[in-house]
């Protein structure tokens, strides 16, 4: 099963303020602003917030480590380029940015965002202030396509739980772990199918899909937003990238660390080669397990994740197994953002904990795991 992934994190300064220079960055490295550029064996890119950059592999693979090599690589080049200027910080939101600190991307593709803006105003922290892991899973046929479709979308809360690491929004805890899927599901809500509240309908058949997306398309349509009628505008936890001929995981907060992304893959990759899994997969009961993840993190849902824990060990490869031990450790003494709470809350401040995120990240090594 061929594998890819997508990773965003902000840029700050050494105080961790967030700094709204993507387009500064990509234009220094290759002499003029461009969306996306070749830097070794990873691709940088922009987002719509200039406070974020993204990084991808240069190709997928089947085999975690290789993936690893890559992105960890492009890693250490950025800070070879940028030693002292920058600090690039994982998780699902920067914990204190205020949105008068960042700024949308105004080079390209601007015809996008002025139909996005009017239909949903992206002044916001749905829009200007989230940060993604994002995993593309290969499918091999129509009735694989929609194996896989089905069982993510019964996954995901447990994966919500697991990657949940954006407890605060503007430097405050708010009670919720997982605050960038409070915002993020909110952000299209004059058109709620685009995000189906984070988890959608299961199908039958490929035309299942393609009969919803051709219903928001229709929505899109008669408010004059046609352009937007594309594969990537759904918004659900996973959805189908069929030009990519791959499944797209969007549920899951960005971790501190190159390694600990590695570890939900490979969690997910093992447990989809189960044929049973026991979770649920009714909506109703989805949509009120998901809210357990938002809100408590692993805490609210620890005995399912073991079991599950416990079935993507026995399917899981000696490639995948270097990894899963972070996933027992996050489920065994709780997320990241469950983490982070307990020392804010003992400690009272939130840059040194960014400093040893953003140190997890240079030196890929996950946050806490022994």
């Amino acid at each position: 099963m061929t594998i890819g992934t997508e990773h965003e994190y902000s840029i700050n300064d050494h105080g961790f303020n967030p700094l709204p220079v993507s387009d500064e960055i990509l234009r220094s490295i290759c002499g003029r602003y461009e969306s996306e550029i070749l830097f070794g064996e990873v691709k940088l890119g922009k987002e719509l917030q200039k406070t974020v950059l993204e990084i991808i592999p240069r190709n997928h693979a089947d085999n975690l480590g290789a993936l690893e090599a890559q992105l960890t690589e492009g890693i250490k080049k950025f800070y070879r380029i940028f030693p002292d200027r920058y600090r690039l910080l994982g998780l699902g939101m920067h914990p204190t940015l205020r949105l008068d600190q960042t700024a949308v991307w105004d080079h390209d593709e601007g015809e996008y965002y002025e139909v996005y803006d009017r239909l949903f105003n992206i002044r916001q922290h749905g829009w200007l202030n989230i940060q993604a892991l994002q995993i593309n899973l290969s499918y091999r046929s129509r009735k694989d396509l929609v194996m896989r479709y089905n069982r993510l979308c019964s996954l995901l809360p447990y994966l919500i739980a697991i990657t949940a690491s954006s407890p605060m929004v503007e430097g405050r805890l708010t009670g919720s772990m997982d605050n960038r899927l409070l915002y993020y599901r909110k952000n299209q809500e004059e058109i709620p199918e685009i995000c189906h509240g984070i988890i959608p309908d299961m199908i039958g058949t490929v035309e299942d899909y393609h009969a919803i997306q051709e219903g928001i398309f229709a929505q899109l349509r008669e408010r004059d937003a046609g352009i937007l009628c594309e594969e990537w505008l759904n918004s659900s936890g996973v959805i189908i990238r069929f030009s990519r001929k791959c499944l797209e995981i969007k549920a899951l907060d960005e971790q501190e660390c190159i390694h600990s992304d590695m570890a939900v893959c490979a969690f997910v990759r093992s447990l989809l080669r189960c044929r049973s899994l026991p979770v649920e997969t009714e909506a109703g009961a989805l949509l009120a397990l998901t809210e357990t993840a938002i809100r408590d993190g692993t805490r609210g849902l620890r005995p399912e994740l073991l079991k599950l824990y416990e079935i993507a060990w026995r399917h899981a490869t000696d490639d995948e197994r270097r990894y899963l031990p972070v996933i027992r450790q996050r489920i065994t003494e709780g997320s990241l953002a469950e983490l982070m709470r307990v020392r804010v809350e003992r400690e009272g401040e939130i840059v040194p904990i960014l400093s040893d995120m953003a140190a997890c990240l240079q030196k890929n090594q996950p946050y806490g795991v022994r």
